[in-house]
């Protein structure tokens, strides 16, 4: 199971630490899910999600200010489980006494933020859920071209590296090159990243590691990129039949999400940065409503009918 620690989550979401006495190192956050305590506060626990991160908001701390101490005990005993990983509160509310008390004693982070409750639930989500989905790594090179990301696929060898080495003089972005870390973020997208340790760094056979960011600035670079478009590159084999027109869209799958992908045949003479670029801008050209090959087929059928017609006559 993805997990993520929660010194990063404090980091990232710059939160201040109400419980300095608890140990934080060993706490995991394993959902991108939060939970607001409202109907726990008011004493239903049922369904509680104790493992999820816990945000009290103003409407939440209001509830809480109105609690007799008795009852304050009562429920802080019950709603601070030890399977709890942290406890947020937003628009730099703090937290009573009480709940410090009782956190720190059942070893429970609470944390806070300046944020709003709903503007800091919509960052963490989104970034838990970039860093908790479901991650897998593939053999290839993803380059962002006019803004498509462009996953190039094939074997070792074949020149993908290459490709992405002159896409790049072309003025596109490199991320990353021979292993992609492809993340499910959504039922429609994929997000390819690369692993820390080869980030921005190309190999090229016969003369080695080039560092892109070095050589060609930082604008030809990015950490991230969606998965838009596929291309596989293979020896051109002479005896097959390849799609000439493009009418019918091929896909590719990674972790149950479809991607469109095309099979480039390589043979000696080819520009595959001039393939690559062309390629992704006929997929935004699709994605806005324009097919050049449907466009052809019609003109076809529009001439067929002329002609009918004219022999009709």
């Amino acid at each position: 199971m993805a997990s993520i620690s929660l010194s990063k989550v404090i980091e990232k979401m710059k939160l201040e630490n109400y419980t300095p006495e608890v140990d934080i190192k060993q706490v995991k956050i394993t959902q991108p899910d939060i939970n607001r305590p409202a109907l726990q506060l008011a004493g239903y626990f049922e369904h509680f999600e104790t493992t999820r991160l816990q945000i009290i908001g103003f409407v939440e701390y209001g509830y809480m200010s109105s609690m007799t101490d008795e009852r304050k005990k009562e429920i802080y005993e019950e709603l601070l489980h030890t399977e709890c990983p942290a406890v947020v509160f937003c628009r730099d509310l703090k937290p009573d006494e009480l709940f410090i008390e009782t956190a720190t004693r059942k070893g429970i982070p609470v944390l806070g933020t300046k944020k709003s409750t709903s503007t800091f639930m919509a960052e963490i989500i989104r970034w838990l859920n970039v860093k908790l989905a479901p991650c897998i790594s593939v053999h290839g090179v993803l380059v962002d071209v006019y803004g498509e990301g462009v996953l190039i696929t094939g074997e070792s060898g074949i020149g993908k590296s290459e490709a992405a080495l002159e896409l790049i003089k072309r003025g596109h972005r490199l991320v990353t090159d021979d292993v992609v870390e492809i993340r499910k973020v959504s039922e429609e997208t994929l997000i390819g990243s690369a692993p820390d340790i080869t980030k921005h760094f190309i190999e090229l056979r016969g003369i080695g590691i080039i560092d892109v960011k070095t050589l060609f600035g930082v604008s030809c670079v990015r950490d991230t990129a969606n998965i838009d478009l596929v291309i596989r590159l293979e020896d051109w084999d002479k005896d097959k039949e390849y799609d000439r027109l493009g009418l019918q869209e091929e896909y590719t799958e990674y972790l149950g999400n479809k991607v469109v992908c095309h099979n480039i045949p390589i043979r000696p003479g080819r520009n595959l940065a001039i393939i690559c670029e062309s390629a992704a801008v006929n997929h935004r050209q699709k994605k806005m409503g324009y097919n050049a090959a449907q466009e052809l087929y019609n003109r076809v059928q529009r001439n067929l009918a002329a002609k009918h017609e004219e022999d009709e006559e």
